[in-house]
This record gives structure tokens, sequence and C-alpha cells, in this order.
């Protein structure tokens, strides 16, 4: 299965696996508004021996089968401020 990757450029890490190049139309209004401008990245074969940096190959090749997009957003970010520092404050 091919994958066709979208960044967008409204949010910074957000990317959009489309199972068909350029079909937007798959989309739902209001995600795609929240998206914004989207450029292509990269084309990319899903086998099941494909690993992904920081998705489920699994979960994006039945995403792409059910919707027709598999959205990945960013990871989230490390709050040190809620870390156990060892006091009792």
């Amino acid at each position: 299965m091919l994958a066709h990757v979208y960044k967008s450029l409204k949010k910074a890490d957000t990317y959009v696996y489309l199972a068909e190049r350029d079909g937007f139309d798959c989309l739902p209004p209001p995600l795609r508004a929240q998206l914004g401008t989207l450029q292509f990245v990269l084309e990319v074969a899903l086998t099941p021996d494909r690993r992904l940096a920081r998705e489920n190959p699994e979960v994006v090749r039945n995403n792409l089968a059910a919707r027709g997009f598999h959205v990945q957003l960013p990871p989230t970010l490390h709050d040190p401020l809620q870390d156990d520092w060892g006091t009792d404050a």
C-alpha cells in the first residue's frame, strides 16, 4: 500500500497520510481547516515489514483503508515541572 505524506504548514510536526495523492476530499472540513495548507513530503510503501519513526504502520494502513487518511500529531512535550523531584513540597 502506498501512502502520500503531507505536512501541515499551519500545525508544527503534524502530518497527513493519504491513500490517494492530493486526495484531500476525504478529509473532514473541520480537520482540513485546522491543518491549513498541506505540502507534499514523500511517498512511502507501507509494507508489513515497514517501520515508521512515530507511528504504528499497521494503524496507518488500517486508517488509510477505512478512511483514506491518517493524521500524525506532534509528540506531547514532557513538562519537567510534573516530575517527582524527591521532595515533600
